[in-house]
């Protein structure tokens, strides 16, 4: 199977239409195959969770009962750009499978939501919360080289307890956020090509054989979504993952949960002042 569908443009020149739409199956299938494959091997062959010895730090007793982990800002940008990424899925790719109807309208919509709401958290994250708290630092591929290592048998030393995120939910932000970017960039120049209220129709502004690359880029990055988005459906409803799901609901997380798979020194969280009490929420509340 090709991976790109082919065109002749008016001058006779071989120019890139689309991606095979076959490859939305192949996303299918390579999500369906890991899930399975991850549900197999924590079912099978991973042991329990094995961390270094930490003493419980002596002001646990200040940590309250339920840890905040989101703030209800971010929140709400999860569940809007939860919203406008499935509604960009299902207007792209069910026509394709055979499901016709007024998509584009539907489409376009969902991907100027969803650009505003990105707009709306990369300045929260980098002005109101803790912004490398989400990428991967030393620590993080130390341990992830000691788990590897203590999973062949080697005597390593165990890895510490997570920061706030553990390198897994790390490695997967950066995947959506390069498959996110690459979407929404393509995707404001292709509004060029039809009429809507924002951006005037103006399908000169690039050559054919650029439209068309930007066209397969935006095709592919939208089918690597299907899989992203199935994985992590599938593990936001894991047993395990659960009270991560929880706190992206509720905003907290139960104090039991917080020491026991993460380490307070990598992810402080402050005794909340009196105001912040009432709310629910501590001062030092990060995305």
């Amino acid at each position: 199977m090709e991976l790109i569908q082919w065109a002749i443009n008016p001058w006779g020149q071989h120019v890139p239409a689309h991606i095979a739409w076959g490859l939305i199956w192949v996303a299918v299938i390579f999500a369906l195959l890991f899930m399975m494959s991850h549900a197999l091997y924590v079912a099978f062959v991973a042991g329990p969770k094995a961390f270094a010895k930490n003493p419980v730090p002596a002001a646990a007793s200040a940590i309250p009962e339920h840890v905040p982990r989101h703030s209800l800002a971010a929140r709400l940008f999860h569940w809007v750009m939860a919203a406008s990424m499935f509604t960009l899925l299902f207007t792209a790719f069910l026509p394709k499978v055979g499901v016709q109807f007024n998509w584009v309208l539907y489409h376009w919509i969902a991907g100027i939501v969803l650009t505003i709401s990105i707009l709306f958290h990369v300045i929260h994250s980098t002005f109101f919360l803790d912004f490398w708290s989400i990428w991967p630092d030393r620590i993080d591929l130390r341990d992830a080289i000691r788990r590897s290592l203590r999973f062949l048998g080697r005597p390593e030393p165990a890895p510490r307890k997570f920061g706030k995120y553990p390198l897994e939910n790390k490695l997967y932000h950066l995947v959506i956020v390069l498959a996110g970017l690459s979407v929404i960039g393509t995707g404001l120049f292709m509004m060029k090509r039809i009429e809507t209220p924002i951006f005037a129709r103006n399908p000169y502004l690039f050559s054919d054989m650029t439209w068309g690359l930007m066209y397969v880029l935006h095709g592919l990055a939208g089918v690597g979504l299907i899989a992203l988005v199935m994985v992590h459906v599938y593990m936001g409803i894991r047993p395990e993952k659960l009270p991560i799901t929880k706190s992206m609901i509720f905003g907290w997380m139960s104090r039991d949960f917080y020491l026991e798979e993460h380490d307070p020194d990598r992810w402080v969280v402050d005794e909340p002042s009196p105001t912040k009490k009432k709310q629910g929420y501590a001062a030092s509340d990060a995305d």
